[in-house]
């Protein structure tokens, strides 16, 4: 089978095919053969960042064509979509049945790695801002696969103002078919009048517009993967607070939770709620481009490896 591999840290570009043999399910594992294959920030991040080789993970939505000892919830042949932390970027995958869930017959392998997992991070982060009636609510990354749905969900919950801030103009019309009624971007002096929660997926150097853009009581909701630090007096004058939220942490503690978000998501995606956008079906062998086009922030929505 094919296979993209990482060989050393720094660039998208030391990303390369390979041929290998194909892998064994092992206890609890589905083998799937991948239709789909989501590409995120964090598997981009690690790439460019890490000083040596890091596993290519991520979303993968399929179909199951072998299964290991002891999985009672799926057999061969069902649709499925998972998140495999090794060897994503592949025509075969391996995922523990624990992280795997069933593909719904109305939708395509793409829509679903569009879907599940960011849409599951956009709706845990939503309501770990604890949304009020009327609460005014701001997306940072809004154009991303996450940043996406954050935004209809919070449109969907009532937020009386949904504020989408972008790297760029070029995304306005974009995130506003979104449901976004004002658009700032990042480079502004000020992001308009205050919001009571902002949800962030951008970290870093972003984090100090995000919280003076907090009204008094305001929340900020953290959820990327990119660091950073906040100015607790920034926090103090605004009575203000951060909450951080990892959907990892929500699976392993409380699989009800999840379980029921996940429910929930597929309904909100069968009554056109929630659209997930994507972006660009880019084949398996050009991984690099994908991520040049995830790192230079030009994706409006999801990028996914077709194999």
């Amino acid at each position: 089978m094919r296979r993209v591999r990482h060989e050393a840290g720094g660039s998208a570009r030391v990303l390369f095919t390979e041929e290998v043999p194909a892998p064994e399910p092992g206890p609890c594992e589905l083998l799937i053969r991948t239709e789909a294959i989501g590409v995120t920030l964090p598997t981009v991040r690690k790439v460019r960042e890490g000083t040596g080789p890091v596993p290519l993970g991520g979303e993968v939505a399929g179909t199951v064509t072998a299964v290991g000892e002891g999985v009672t919830r799926f057999t061969v042949g069902d649709r499925v979509i998972g998140l495999c932390f090794s060897h994503a970027y592949a025509e075969l995958a391996l995922v523990h049945e624990a992280m795997a869930s069933t593909v719904p017959e109305r939708a395509t392998s793409a829509e679903a790695v569009a879907l599940v997992r960011s849409g599951l991070v956009a709706r845990g982060a939503y309501e770990a801002g604890r949304p009020g009636p009327g609460d005014a609510v701001l997306v940072t990354a809004a154009a991303s696969a996450v940043g996406t749905l954050a935004l209809q969900y919070a449109k969907a919950g009532g937020a009386s103002r949904v504020v989408a801030a972008v790297s760029s103009a070029d995304k306005a019309d974009f995130v506003r078919a979104l449901g976004a009624d004002e658009v700032v971007l990042y480079g502004d002096e000020s992001w308009g009048d205050p919001v009571d929660i902002v949800l962030d997926g951008v970290g870093g150097e972003l984090l100090g517009p995000a919280v003076r853009a907090l009204a008094p009581g305001g929340r900020l909701v953290a959820f990327s993967s990119g660091g950073g630090t906040v100015d607790a007096y920034e926090l103090l004058v605004r009575s203000a607070s951060v909450i951080g939220f990892q959907m990892a942490a929500v699976a392993r503690t409380r699989p009800e939770v999840y379980t029921r978000w996940l429910d929930e998501l597929w309904e909100l995606h069968r009554d056109r709620t929630l659209r997930p956008r994507i972006f660009a079906r880019i084949p398996l062998a050009e991984a690099p481009r994908a991520h040049e086009i995830i790192e230079s922030r030009r994706n409006l929505g999801k990028v996914v490896l077709v194999p």
